[in-house]
């Protein structure tokens, strides 16, 4: 049977001296004339093997649209590997990046549909949308989503409708509950700067998400915008400005790769800070909570082996998280002279000295 290594498989007729025996190496021996002719013609019609076999003697072409960091694409290629897809023999990787300029994204996008790949994998929204503008057919895979139903992406979670489906990281809690962390750790605040991307649409919502969360926590949000690095360090002056005591960071590309700008822009100014990403917390931020990232992009490459393997994108449901983790920097908090609750260090996924 596939996967067993020396399994055979056998077939008998009326007569027990009439059989036929099938082999893993694809080697069909016929014992007897006598066979049905349509149980043969099953036999010799049926996959060898369970693994990647999008069509035989085709290498699959697979695009990468959006800035994506070694750690995701490893991630991603390991859960192209173990559904059994290997670069050179029967995929192929096509990156195409932007650089954090999403204005770039369009023509990028476009320059994958010439290139007549078989699957979009986008790895931000601003992605997305470039990929679902250049193209209706293309299957388009998306992996951090914020919400692709208000984004427009798809028309339900449960049957998307058109040609992309992906990966959601969709919570209205998300914002309100990294309040709420931020506020356990250091109750004093109450003017928490929010640092976002206008290039990110998915922000607005966001914001807006947190908004009611401030309230009941007694907190007052100011949104600050940074789309390029130089644009971050003129948020951060804009935030001592306005008397911020916190901030909230929200999950971008930008963001991410900017990290140790960012968490020093914080140190600077004694402001405690909540991220979206682990990454940021390992590079010297306060804390973090949120989906973990490196797992969505495992996990979108089991979405290209479906669509390679002939599943409509309108007939594969997205997914959402189910778990979401927290990294606390405890070096950070008593820089900062905090005390992180034995209650939030409890619920703490990994714990940095």
């Amino acid at each position: 049977m596939p996967g067993l290594p020396g399994a055979r498989i056998e077939l008998r007729g009326r007569d027990d001296g009439q059989r036929i025996a099938a082999v893993p190496n694809g080697i069909v021996i016929v014992r007897a004339a006598a066979l049905p002719a349509i149980v043969l013609l099953a036999l010799l019609a049926a996959p060898r093997t369970a693994g990647a076999q999008p069509m035989p003697g085709k290498i699959a072409r697979v695009g990468v649209l959006g800035d994506v960091p070694a750690f995701l694409d490893d991630a991603f290629r390991q859960g192209l590997r173990e559904l059994g897809y290997v670069e050179g023999q029967n995929i192929a990787i096509e990156h195409r990046a932007a650089a954090f300029q999403y204005d770039r994204l369009p023509a990028l996008a476009v320059d994958l549909v010439r290139q007549k790949v078989d699957v979009i994998v986008a790895a931000s929204p601003p992605a997305t949308e470039a990929a679902r503008r250049a193209t209706r057919t293309i299957p388009i895979v998306f992996v951090v989503s914020g919400d692709p139903v208000a984004e427009g992406f798809v028309a339900s979670l449960a049957r998307p409708g058109g040609n992309l489906t992906g990966l959601a990281t969709i919570s209205p809690e998300l914002a309100g509950k990294q309040l709420e962390m931020l506020k356990a750790v250091a109750p004093k605040v109450s003017r928490v700067a929010v640092l976002q991307n206008p290039d990110q649409q998915s922000h607005v919502r966001t914001v807006r998400e947190a908004e009611g969360a401030a309230r009941a926590l007694g907190m007052q949000l100011h949104v600050v915008r940074a789309r390029t690095p130089s644009e971050i360090d003129a948020a951060f002056v804009m935030m001592q400005s306005q008397g911020a005591d916190g901030v909230l960071v929200l999950r971008d590309a930008l963001f991410r790769e900017q990290r140790a700008r960012i968490v020093a822009l914080a140190a600077r100014r004694r402001l405690p800070a909540v991220y979206g990403l682990r990454e940021q917390a390992e590079a010297g931020g306060l804390m973090a909570y949120g989906a973990s990232v490196p797992q969505l992009f495992r996990r979108a490459a089991t979405y290209v082996d479906k669509i390679l393997k002939g599943t409509r994108p309108a007939d594969l449901p997205v997914e959402q998280p189910t778990r979401f983790e927290l990294v606390i920097n405890l070096k950070t908090a008593n820089a900062l002279g905090l005390t992180i609750p034995a209650s939030l260090l409890g619920q703490a996924d990994q714990i940095i000295q």
